[in-house]
């Protein structure tokens, strides 16, 4: 970590101007050379500029480069194993167990190796609801990441509440400190361990921001359902009737990209809760992905790529004109944008909404090539589908992924950040489906006319106008065909939509190529699913899809 002389950074007179009485030394931080305490945009700027954390390009933005990873480190996250958790977490490839030793070996190194440095400290909260919104902290040795907590959760502007803030769950990320296997027991120096007996978690050895809400995203989901709140992976809008959209999917699906419709207002990007009031934001940001983006497509968030405040992660530029490349991703696949909320021009002031979702979306990228464009779900499918997860991982979005679009089936559509057995999250989301009426649609937004690599991606025109038939009632009253494999129900036309696209076979050149590599999907999906029937009952079992005979 780097030292600096003995003269004032530009925030330092100022550091402890909105500090809170809980102080640092309640996590074990003592002997500290100076925290800088909730401190505004501009001087988090100033910060991490003076520090030689990153540059301002052209029109304002903060550039980062995050090094080493540029994607979340999935298999680095552990939990805490102890009378609080052991037996309400599904254990497994996501959710590893860690002693209460080993998480306080870390925690010891880390609270000594940070003595002496200087720290800095966002306290805001999660959850635009006030009944079910929590506290949090965010404590970095970095300025940018600071920043990134700013822009992600919902701040405090009042001194007096800052001063009187005490977090229900406090985050210490840094990404110099590096965690030891051979003490630790961790995978690499790379760690993400979440002590819920402690309500403190640590992110260490990744500069990479996702980590950080992540973090928070997986806290969440395992404290929410227990209220009988569904948490989601998921986006959320809202149309000029009040209708309430949800959009399921991993990263590279289109869920921020459709969800930032200027014809809805959007609720938030990414993480939200359903609870028996309605929908509300977790978040007080976005994190998107930027790669290719462009103005004509996307001219929302396009816009926020040259805006002051938003931090881009890994986006390539001229160091000389300060100009941003948004189609070079010779540093990653996976660049990112976070910027606050309100930058979108037609966002919900409030984050939330008192009505109920009236569609639920579940966006796919088939990278095969053979779902349809969009099928409308029965309750018992939509339960098997969501269990299910099915996707393609895209390039960047993970460490380890290469090029071509991986195949994987992601429990919950974010398998990473769940905690419970998904049948936990399905059982939440029928019960709130059937009580307010919601019509759940499966949304493929990958390749059409033959897999990656032979086909081409589906046009996001295409997919809007499908997604605005649905969510306007449009598709109410179309015909439609059942499923050979998967018994949903396709529609046979869509206002603005060539009828070849509603069915992908037409425009495979080899119709038995088609027809195997769609029965090669659902003995993927078939089994795929025996990983969670012990937990199902029959009824969701019984939704999946049947082989060619």
């Amino acid at each position: 970590m780097t030292k600096y002389l003995e003269f004032a950074t530009p925030a330092a007179k100022q550091a402890g101007d909105l500090a809170s009485d809980y102080r640092l030394k309640n996590h074990g931080l003592v002997h500290l050379d100076r925290v800088f305490w909730n401190l505004p945009t501009p001087a988090l700027y100033e910060e991490a500029i003076f520090r030689g954390e990153g540059h301002m390009s052209y029109g304002g933005p903060l550039l980062i480069n995050t090094g080493k990873h540029t994607a979340r480190a999935a298999a680095d996250k552990f939990i805490v194993c102890e009378h609080s958790t052991e037996d309400q977490i599904a254990w497994g490839e996501y959710n590893r167990p860690c002693s209460p030793e080993q998480f306080n070996s870390v925690l010891t190194r880390l609270q000594a190796f940070l003595q002496g440095e200087e720290l800095f400290v966002q306290d805001c909260y999660t959850g635009a609801d006030p009944q079910y919104s929590m506290p949090i902290r965010v404590v970095t040795d970095t300025a940018w990441q600071n920043l990134f907590a700013r822009n992600m959760f919902i701040n405090i502007d009042n001194q007096d509440k800052l001063k009187k803030h005490v977090p229900d769950f406090t985050v210490i990320a840094s990404p110099s400190f590096k965690a030891d296997p051979r003490i630790d027991g961790t995978r690499t120096e790379t760690a993400m361990i979440i002590n819920f007996a402690e309500r403190l978690a640590v992110v260490a050895g990744s500069s990479y921001g996702g980590e950080i809400k992540k973090t928070i995203f997986t806290i969440l989901n395992f404290l929410l359902p227990l209220k009988g709140v569904l948490a989601m992976h998921c986006s959320a809008n809202v149309g000029k009737g009040g209708d309430v959209a949800l959009f399921f999917g991993l990263s590279g699906t289109g869920k921020t990209s459709l969800s930032a419709d200027p014809n809805r207002r959007l609720i938030g990007d990414d993480e939200h809760g359903w609870s028996d009031d309605g929908v509300f934001n977790f978040e007080g940001g976005c994190y998107a992905k930027v790669i290719r983006l462009s103005p004509e497509a996307e001219p929302q968030i396009y816009a926020c790529t040259r805006r002051f405040g938003t931090i881009l992660e890994n986006v390539v530029y001229d160091p000389t004109s300060r100009r941003i490349d948004l189609d070079d991703d010779m540093l990653t696949e996976n660049t990112r944008a976070s910027y606050p909320l309100e930058f979108i021009p037609n966002v919900v002031p409030e984050r939330m909404t008192r009505t109920h979702p009236k569609n639920v979306i579940f966006l796919t990228c088939d990278a095969s090539g053979v779902l349809p464009p969009i099928a409308r779900l029965t309750g018992a499918q939509a339960q098997y589908h969501f269990i299910s997860g099915y996707t393609s991982k895209i390039a960047g979005t993970e460490v380890g992924l290469g090029i071509e679009p991986q195949i994987t089936f992601s429990a919950c559509f974010g398998a990473p950040f769940m905690v419970h057995h998904p049948f936990k999250y399905a059982d939440l989301l029928k019960r709130k489906m059937v009580r307010h009426g919601a019509q759940c649609w499966l949304v493929n937004t990958g390749w059409v006319g033959g897999r990656f690599g032979v086909g081409k991606r589906i046009s996001i025109r295409h997919t809007r106008n499908l997604l605005n038939a649905a969510l306007d009632g449009q598709l109410d009253n179309m015909e439609y065909r059942k499923d050979k494999l998967f018994d949903f129900d396709v529609p046979l036309s869509c206002p603005d939509v060539p009828a070849d696209v509603l069915e992908p076979s037409e425009s495979w050149g080899n119709k038995d190529e088609y027809w195997k590599k769609y029965d090669a999907l659902a003995a993927r999906f078939i089994e795929n699913f025996k990983r969670y029937s012990s937990g199902c009952p029959d009824e969701v079992i019984g939704a999946g899809p049947k082989r060619l005979k």
